[in-house]
């Protein structure tokens, strides 16, 4: 299993990046795939995770209302909507997948992607 990660790059307080997460697993729906950032000089920390449909969705206390999560199952690829972002979401975000129900904790996750940066300007 593979995932490619994109969708990163500079922007402004307050503005929004889409990421997405490309994952080469069969068949897809059977796998839950999470976002995870880590800032410098920090641990990596859960963003947002999604099961096998968008209503399987869960988010870190950080994100949660600034965040989305969605996944296009015939596409193979989640998805991270991130509005309204601030300075301290400043970070490489991964994306990660693993068989079954989701979890918050890196441990869980078997594939990696090898991340996104996010940089936002105050």
């Amino acid at each position: 299993v593979q995932l490619q990660a994109c969708g990163g790059g500079l922007v402004q307080a307050g503005g929004s990046l889409r990421l997405s997460c490309g994952v080469s697993a069969h068949p897809f729906s059977r796998y839950a795939v999470a976002w995870f950032r880590q800032a410098p000089g920090k641990e990596r920390e859960f963003v947002a995770a999604i099961g096998s449909t968008n209503e399987a969705a869960s988010y870190g206390e950080i994100v949660k209302s600034r965040f989305t999560i969605s996944r296009d199952n015939a596409k193979n690829t989640v998805y991270l909507q991130m509005n309204s972002l601030k300075p301290d979401d400043t970070a490489v975000y991964y994306c990660a997948a693993r068989q079954g129900v989701v979890f918050m904790f890196t441990r869980y996750y078997r594939y990696w992607g090898q991340g996104t940066e996010v940089t936002v300007s105050s």
